[in-house]
């Protein structure tokens, strides 16, 4: 399903996020170095900013377009984000953290169930642990689980690795492409590593300052040539 962002234009203080670009990708990279604009993006597609100009179309459905004066509220918009911190409910149980937002008649992609989402994750022993009794590893994979569960179009994740150390990312990463590989769902993932770049996604769109410098495969952006400079700007 296309993600299209059409002549977007948000003021970001000293910058201005500038952005046209069509995303084909089952798992599209937001990357860049911090303060480009990649939470920015992710918010005004999850609707939680509106742009000054342009629009944001997934598959058919107008989500934002300013000039026909249309804005999906982010509840209607059927996407789920992650944000860096997950945002889980404290007071919650994980299993309530879970099915927070969990509509049974919505329609849901084979398989995506409780019982198979909290096995992917691997979260299964956890469902009736506090909040707050939980690592930051397994916070990171309920945050994960309960956007599954209320069956986005579109799931949104920024820099979920982002805060945890280098161990604990290469033991998360398997599970985003477990996810990857089971759900069919299109994903938008920020980072400032091209390691999980390569290994998660298929289509990656740079950012710099607010602008797209560059946008294509992976393999072809990150070759041992041109790496180094994307490091750099990370």
């Amino acid at each position: 399903m296309n993600l299209a962002l059409r002549h977007l234009r948000l003021p970001l203080g000293p910058l201005t996020l500038e952005l046209d670009a069509i995303l084909p990708g089952r798992v599209t990279a937001i990357f860049g170095a911090s303060g480009a604009g990649k939470t920015s993006l992710l918010e005004l597609i999850a609707g939680l900013r509106r742009p000054v100009g342009g629009s944001i179309h997934l598959g058919d459905t107008a989500l934002t377009d300013i000039a026909a004066r249309v804005f999906v509220p982010p509840e209607h918009r059927a996407i789920g984000y992650v944000p860096q911190e997950g945002a889980l409910f404290p007071h919650l149980s994980v299993r309530r953290n879970l099915l927070y937002g969990f509509h049974a008649s919505r329609p849901r992609p084979a398989g995506l169930t409780f019982e198979h989402v909290a096995d992917v994750l691997e979260i299964s022993a956890l469902t009736e642990r506090a909040i707050g009794t939980l690592s930051g590893g397994e916070k990171q994979r309920v945050a994960l689980g309960r956007a599954l569960l209320a069956a986005p179009r579109l799931l949104l994740l920024d820099e979920p690795l982002a805060g945890l150390d280098a161990p604990l990312r290469e033991r998360l990463l398997p599970y985003l492409t477990r996810v990857r590989d089971e759900f069919a769902i299109p994903m938008l993932y920020v980072t400032h590593s091209p390691d999980e770049v390569m290994a998660l996604c298929d289509d990656v769109l740079v950012l710099t300052a607010g602008r797209l410098t560059a946008h294509g495969a992976p393999d072809t952006l990150f070759q041992p040539t041109t790496r180094a400079r994307f490091e750099l700007r990370a």
